[in-house]
């Protein structure tokens, strides 16, 4: 009786310690300052769909680039919203994407590796070249093409797109989601950046 107790207790506690996170993580208001600014989102054509490209600007805290150098594996989150407006209604939600980013130390090789959700990976001497490129997003398809050549989206008409980038702690290993929660050091993001996107027409 007595471990089952506990062991429903524990289970509560990791419940509980989940929903922290999201918490913090999810609601604007209990966030600090954003840490993370984006500059200069587009959406291009591309030849799977339409891209975006963007830039990050940001840097890691003491806290951060020792925890890397430790061998602590750091994700990084793109989301990205399309809605359209609709005068009757809620907006209409078009597309909704994200890419997490990798950002890892190998000891034996001493380089340190950026890794994205497709399985591409690049090797760097330095922290700040590996930085240098997390911070520069580049032709990600985030609205697909069907085999037929259609879209979701009409070029010409203009939509409202929304980016954001963060530092993911719920990915972090356990001891860390705990020392992170509430923790200035740990709250790399940035706030939604919303702008009025028109889609491209494509040149023939």
């Amino acid at each position: 009786m007595m471990a089952s107790t506990i062991a429903d207790s524990k289970s509560m506690l990791d419940r509980l310690r989940h929903w922290l996170l999201v918490v913090l993580v999810c609601v604007p208001g209990l966030a600090l300052a954003a840490e993370i600014e984006i500059n200069n989102p587009q959406i291009h054509a591309g030849e799977d769909g339409y891209v975006l490209s963007a830039d990050f600007s940001f840097d890691l805290n003491q806290r951060l680039e020792e925890a890397v150098g430790k061998g602590v594996v750091l994700y990084f989150l793109a989301e990205f919203d399309l809605t359209r407006p609709r005068w009757y209604w809620l907006d209409e939600k078009l597309v909704s994407r994200n890419q997490t980013y990798r950002l890892s130390y190998h000891a034996l090789t001493r380089q340190y590796r950026l890794s994205t959700g497709s399985g591409l990976h690049q090797s760097f001497e330095s922290l700040s070249d590996a930085l240098r490129v997390l911070s520069r997003l580049r032709n990600w398809v985030v609205i697909d093409k069907a085999s037929d050549g259609s879209s979701i989206v009409r070029p010409g008409e203009t939509y409202t797109a929304a980016l954001r980038m963060r530092l993911d702690i719920t990915q972090l290993p356990r001891p860390f989601q705990i020392s992170a929660l509430g923790n200035r050091d740990w709250n790399l993001a940035s706030d939604w950046k919303t702008w009025q996107a028109t889609i491209p027409v494509e040149s023939k």
